[in-house]
């Protein structure tokens, strides 16, 4: 497991960056890099993210067959800081949170905002485990690419 942080800066209030990261259809948008199907399941009350609830990050494999990450949000402070803890996969309907398989994926994905002078700086802290440091390490930032474009042009 590899800690592996990612930064960028957002032309856009802070406000506007942490509900566009979160909210039910702008995350489909940036995250779409990740995942063409990529969506979320609960979270309380669609897409606020209510600390202690149960996240289903969710999307369809090249057969169409459900899959993603089963996630906790363990901290969210609005406009500043968002933690989120993997338990494991989704696998179809089935959520594997024991065993091997579920512990290659467990881990923290968090997301910091700070705002200066109407310009927005995240920074992604995430745990990610060996088989996927490359990946990350080239579709993160287009990911942020994205998530700033959304931001910067509504």
């Amino acid at each position: 497991m590899e800690r592996m942080q990612f930064t960028t800066s957002i032309d856009a209030p802070v406000a506007t960056v942490y509900d566009t990261m979160i909210g039910k259809e702008t995350f489909k948008q940036w995250t779409s890099v990740f995942n063409p199907s990529s969506d979320y399941e609960g979270g309380d009350m669609e897409g606020s993210w209510k600390k202690g609830s149960k996240v289903l990050f969710v999307g369809t494999d090249k057969q169409g067959k459900r899959e993603g990450m089963v996630g906790y949000i363990r901290e969210n402070t609005p406009n500043q800081f968002v933690s989120i803890e993997y338990a494991g996969i989704l696998d179809g309907e089935r959520e594997i949170t024991e065993g091997p398989m579920a512990e290659d994926w467990q881990g923290f994905e968090n997301y910091t905002f700070k705002e200066q002078n109407g310009s927005t700086t995240v920074t992604v802290d995430i745990d990610v485990n060996d088989q996927m440091v490359e990946y990350f390490r080239n579709t993160y930032p287009k990911a942020l690419e994205k998530l700033r474009e959304i931001c910067e042009h509504n």
